[in-house]
């Protein structure tokens, strides 16, 4: 029987171990890959818009204006933050007097604010973002309100109620402005008095209204009257302006006849309207028209020819 004999020639051995070699290889290639790929990744961060970012290192601040877009930082060193510089609500309700002792229920209170980009390091580091609302707006948008409120009469609080708006945001933009806080708009969203108050006030405004109504039609007549006493002035002036024009033009024509007796047969003229009397004569010889009515002696005749002729005196 034949016998077989294998011989090992060392190359196995190698093989397996170069196969071993090799893919630790890659694994190790791929961790680095991932972690450079990982790295690169963090050495970048995106600000929103609307947002700001602040950028600290080891916990301490050193930028505070980084913009909106991609921003870049050393990973595991720096570490970039957002802080929102958009406009901010803040709305409370409270109660308060006027100066005469009338109670606000329920007061509806609403500022609006933003941070001022500006002093974003001190507001950060000495109220902290997140204790802007308790620290700062908390103590002081209802103690101003309440403070202003209490020094207007309810009547007149109804009345003015944008001028004192105006009072509190001047008070709170002088208050919260050393804190980097910019106030942009302050609201009383509503007045709550008691009923029988309320109920005074409407019957005031109302009799106001009513006294307006009745002024405006004093006026109105007053006004009516004025204008026909214009009308009347301006009657009486016309007359006057028409006597005088006719005493003028009479005035004229004496003064024509003074210079030239024949005006007066040119007046005559002017005057005829075209129509011949009835009856014309002279002082003997009447002559009727045919189809007259009447006869005359020649003194009625001469009178009657006469009515045809406008008489003027020549002084």
């Amino acid at each position: 029987m034949a016998e077989f004999k294998f011989t090992d020639n060392g190359n196995g051995g190698n093989t397996k171990k170069t196969g071993g070699k090799n893919t630790g290889a890659l694994i190790f290639t791929g961790v680095i890959i991932v972690i450079i790929l990982a790295v690169l990744f963090n050495c970048f961060t995106i600000v929103q818009e609307g947002f700001i970012g602040v950028k600290y290192q080891f916990g301490r601040i050193i930028e505070d204006d980084l913009s909106a877009g991609l921003n870049f930082r050393i990973p595991f060193v720096e570490e970039i933050q957002e802080v929102d510089i958009r406009d901010q609500i803040y709305s409370v309700t409270a109660d308060a007097y006027t100066s005469d002792t009338q109670s606000v229920n329920d007061l509806q209170l609403k500022l609006n604010y933003r941070y001022s980009s500006s002093m974003l390091s001190s507001i950060i580091r000495d109220t902290g973002i997140n204790n802007v609302e308790n620290k700062l707006l908390v103590p002081n948008v209802a103690k101003i309100a309440k403070d202003a409120i209490g020094k207007v009469k309810a009547e007149d609080l109804v009345q003015t109620r944008g001028q004192v708006q105006t009072t509190i945001q001047s008070e709170l933009t002088e208050v919260l402005s050393p804190y980097g806080i910019i106030v942009t708009a302050f609201a009383i969203e509503n007045l709550n008095f008691d009923p029988a108050f309320e109920a005074s006030i409407q019957e005031k405004v109302i009799a106001a209204q009513d006294a307006l109504k009745m002024e405006n039609k004093t006026r109105e007549k007053e006004e009516e009257a004025k204008q026909i006493v214009i009308a009347a002035q301006a009657d009486a002036d016309s007359q006057v302006a028409i006597a005088e024009a006719e005493a003028k033009a009479i005035e004229l024509i004496e003064q024509q006849l003074a210079k030239s007796p024949n005006y007066i047969e040119y007046y005559t003229i002017q005057k005829w309207n075209g129509i011949l009397p009835q009856v014309m004569s002279d002082s003997t010889n009447p002559f009727v028209a045919i189809g007259g009515n009447s006869t005359s002696t020649s003194a009625k005749s001469s009178t009657e020819s006469s009515a045809a002729v406008p008489s003027v005196s020549a002084e």
